[in-house]
């Protein structure tokens, strides 16, 4: 019997060969689908490790699988896999909801409130890797990607999303910092690689952002790069750009009817928070957070790619 919060049988065996293979006698895995369903059931209900279900196994084996893939990068690796999947059985809507044959990724952020539970870590990590490497990434300066804003002990995930809700990829940051400064690093992660030969798409035609994302360096970052840019301008730089007269050049170009798609990452930061685990931050360290945040990235796109038998009567 499949329970609230669990793999299907079809979404199960999509992913199964995906997973790590047993090795050697006496190290053996422990069953890979009860241990994922604990995941997605903590991530879920955001309950305490120790407060598992009995029937998801012993809380130390799911914890454990969850840290272990979170820091060598097996669920970051098999949300990939997804993504190359989805664009090569469709490559004219995988991705992406066609719009005058353009594809186009919508940037935003989101603020998680950081429970008390994640607080205490040392500053310095135990794990680094690299970012290009699949695996996790932590802040430089060691303090786990917490910081503190209005709502107290806060992370923010900076992220892209395609035109049908989706997570692409995202970065994560102290709660107090901007999103403009995030908005070069959160594009240079834009990777989906394709099946077989060929160089990994990472220049879409159109990129969809709020006002907190206009600057001229942002503009100009996106005019070398030949991709066109919809964001919204904020009213101090209209007055401003008019005070100058002639000095303060055209108003950027705006295209209302596009900038009405960029609610796709608004659903899309509303599928994550269904997750209370993502909602609020219970991980100390960033990169099994990210972990989390691999894993319900996982189910969001399993459950739009997927589809379910229909049952007969």
């Amino acid at each position: 019997m499949v329970r609230r919060h669990e793999l299907s049988d079809a979404q199960w065996q999509k992913i199964e060969s995906l997973l790590p293979v047993n090795g050697r006698p006496g190290g053996q895995w422990a069953d890979h689908r009860r241990v994922i369903n604990g995941v997605l059931f903590r991530a879920r209900t955001g309950v305490p490790w120790p407060d598992l279900p009995e029937r998801y196994g012993p809380w130390q084996t799911v914890y454990e699988r969850h840290r272990r893939w979170s820091a060598d990068g097996t669920w970051q690796r098999i949300l990939a896999t997804l993504q190359i999947e989805a664009d090569a059985a469709d490559p004219d809507g995988a991705l992406e909801r066609k719009l005058d044959d353009e594809w186009a990724v919508n940037i935003d952020s989101t603020t998680c409130r950081a429970h008390q539970h994640a607080a205490g870590a040392r500053h310095r990590p135990t794990v680094r890797l690299p970012a290009k490497g699949g695996g996790a990434r932590v802040e430089a300066d060691g303090r786990e990607a917490l910081g503190r804003s209005r709502g107290g002990l806060t992370s923010k995930v900076h992220l892209l999303a395609d035109d049908r809700a989706r997570p692409l990829v995202w970065r994560t940051s102290p709660g107090q910092r901007g999103d403009s400064p995030m908005f070069v690093p959160v594009l240079e992660e834009l990777r989906i690689r394709r099946r077989g030969p060929g160089r990994p798409r990472s220049r879409p035609d159109r990129l969809r952002g709020d006002k907190a994302y206009s600057s001229r360096g942002n503009r100009a970052y996106l005019r070398r790069r030949g991709i066109k840019a919809t964001i919204a301008q904020p009213d101090d730089q209209r007055a401003n750009r008019r005070r100058q007269g002639r000095a303060g050049g055209r108003p950027p170009a705006f295209d209302k009817d596009q900038y009405r798609h960029r609610s796709a990452v608004e659903r899309c930061v509303n599928k994550w928070k269904q997750y209370r685990a993502v909602a609020s931050r219970y991980d100390k360290r960033d990169y099994i957070f990210n972990g989390t945040l691999a894993v319900t990235a996982i189910n969001i796109w399993l459950r739009d790619t997927v589809q379910e038998p229909s049952e007969t009567p």
